[in-house]
């Protein structure tokens, strides 16, 4: 969730899981369980989602530092740390399938206590989701009512004012040293009080904030076919047309892999990498339904 989204996160312990299958249908720890290294490249893949939401919080200090220098209001710092709230409630959802489709027994999950504490996290979740479209559409709305700044013709007109010139996501605050080198454009653009770009920066800004929205809509659409698929099947389903279109909703994968294409071509390495381990870790909670599918249809 790079921008991204998309992507959010605590997995250091589960309590239950089921003795002779994948899913629900033990009631004692698995201790004795042949390795799976499924298993392991998925907790694997975990760890290092961990890792990416240390980097993206340091990251947007980082920026928040130069686009929220002269202060803001609480949605702008809450928007300026979108990513970071996203990932918390993309690791707070995966946490949940992972429990609900892998971990917990049947015999757990039957607790009423249990369902609603899971449901009720999940909402959590989704309040964090909901908080990162929000700030997705703020960011875009304020982009196209950006002006140029017509006072400003060459970019050491601005230097040493506490102003950055921004481009790519990247910052630097200017000065008379570096004026000439970060832009010899003669049309400049102010993306916030404290932050101005150039023609080529400000194309680039829209590129990049519509691809962050599209991104966020697209995993949202991946996990409620992921919530349509976990109750079509705790209601012992495992087949129909609702369940046809769980299985076609991942076409939307390759929209995700598309975005992450994109910020690869556009130097954001670490935004591809943590897109792809969100689509592996999901790819994972796919591993387990498919596994419960088969016992149902085992019966």
């Amino acid at each position: 969730m790079a921008s991204q989204t998309k992507l959010n996160k605590a997995y250091d312990i589960f309590a239950f899981h089921s003795l002779n299958t994948a899913t629900h249908n033990g009631d004692l720890p698995s201790a004795n369980r042949k390795r799976d290294w499924g298993q392991i490249v998925k907790w694997t893949v975990y760890s290092l989602l961990l890792i990416n939401f240390g980097y993206y919080l340091i990251e947007e200090i980082y920026i928040s530092s130069h686009t929220l220098r002269q202060g803001g209001t609480f949605l702008q710092w809450t928007e300026a740390f979108a990513t970071s709230i996203d990932e918390l409630g993309w690791f707070g959802l995966l946490y949940m399938f992972e429990l609900e489709t892998y971990s917990l027994s049947d015999k757990i999950l039957g607790k009423k206590s249990v369902v609603w504490s899971i449901h009720g996290l999940r909402l959590l979740c989704y309040a964090l989701l909901a908080h990162t479209v929000l700030a997705r559409v703020t960011s875009v709305q304020d982009f196209e009512v950006v002006t140029q700044a017509t006072e400003v013709t060459n970019l050491c007109q601005v230097a040493d004012k506490e102003i950055s010139f921004g481009e790519n996501y990247r910052y630097i605050l200017v000065d008379q040293k570096n004026c000439t080198e970060l832009s010899q454009d003669e049309t400049f653009y102010y993306l916030d009080p404290s932050v101005i770009t150039d023609t080529d920066g400000h194309t680039l800004e829209r590129k990049l904030l519509w691809v962050d929205l599209n991104d966020v809509v697209m995993w949202l659409l991946v996990v409620w076919a992921i919530e349509l698929a976990v109750w079509l099947q705790n209601r012992d389903i495992a087949g129909g047309r609702l369940m046809l279109v769980t299985h076609a909703a991942k076409i939307f994968y390759a929209v995700l892999f598309m975005h992450a294409g994109y910020w690869a071509w556009n130097g954001h390495w670490v935004y591809t990498w943590d897109q792809t381990l969100w689509i592996v870790g999901f790819w994972a909670i796919e591993r387990n339904l498919s596994e419960w599918r088969e016992e149902i249809r085992v019966g």
